[in-house]
């Protein structure tokens, strides 16, 4: 993985930080994305993270690290990584929003991105603790800000990618997050329930199974995806929502579920793959 830094308006500090990320490379793979799941999994476990037995100050250290710096900068050179955001943008430019936040929003890559084809769009990005160069970045789009409060009831479109599945407490999150919205708006949800890198926390891998049906009991509708961004849910939040015991239970009933889903999945997937051959075959 090669970045040119020259380019970048960054701080001596920052700058420094990022180059010995890049120095510490894995010479031994070749794929850009798997070398900065690498670099961020190497960081997680210098700095003595463990996904299993959580100790909060040494994860908040390590999400203050340079190597966030340098995934948001990778982010900005990887064409699918851009792609999806330019397809969230697109979506979003169609649906005659107001007002949007950008939940967990890094350096505002995604808000940038949706300020050039929607200038009049007010675009707040919460992120209680930006870099520098994050600010630097946004310095130039007059409606483009960084907050690190959410106003409730505020906003008519919420945007959260990757962002639920690094938090202690997904369901309060998430109901944060809607707290946020007007009644009628919507909520765009990216989630990766998966061990993609450690400090995607296990404890969480569970929703990936039943996510969409746990959102509707806190009051908000999946009506679909984004068209060329399929991780990336639409939910269309129509009463005021919490987290009522209903909600509790299902998120405690989907961690008990949690391996009897993932071993029928196991079993059910080389039986769909043969369904699905021998469907084609018939066509032909």
């Amino acid at each position: 993985m090669t970045i040119n830094l020259q380019e970048k308006n960054l701080t001596e500090q920052e700058r420094l930080g990022v180059e010995q990320l890049l120095q510490s490379q894995n010479p031994n793979i070749a794929d850009d994305l798997e070398q900065i799941w690498y670099l961020l999994n190497k960081t997680w476990q210098d700095m003595g993270c463990d996904n299993k037995n959580l100790n909060w100050d040494k994860i908040a250290q390590f999400y203050a690290h340079p190597v966030w710096l340098l995934n948001g900068l990778f982010i900005e050179t990887h064409d699918l990584s851009m792609q999806i955001r330019k397809n969230i943008a697109l979506y979003i430019s169609q649906q005659g929003f107001k007002r949007i936040c950008d939940y967990g929003g890094g350096f505002g890559t995604l808000a940038r991105e949706i300020a050039q084809i929607c200038p009049d769009i007010e675009i707040d990005i919460y992120e209680p603790f930006p870099s520098e160069y994050s600010k630097k970045c946004i310095a130039d789009f007059a409606n483009i800000h960084f907050v690190d409060e959410l106003k409730k009831d505020y906003y008519d479109c919420l945007i959260s990618t990757d962002v639920l599945e690094h938090v202690d407490d997904v369901l309060e999150t998430f109901n944060t997050m809607l707290e946020s919205l007007q009644i009628g708006s919507k909520a765009l949800i990216g989630n990766c329930f998966y061990p993609v890198i450690d400090c995607h926390l296990p404890k969480h891998f569970h929703f990936r199974y039943t996510f969409k049906h746990i959102a509707t009991l806190m009051g908000v509708t999946h009506i679909g995806d984004i068209q060329g961004a399929e991780y990336v849910q639409i939910y269309h939040k129509s009463k005021p929502t919490r987290v009522n015991l209903a909600v509790k239970l299902a998120g405690g009933g989907s961690k008990c579920l949690f391996p009897l889903l993932n071993m029928v999945r196991f079993v059910l997937r080389p039986c769909v793959r043969l369904l699905r051959n021998l469907k084609k075959k018939k066509e032909l």
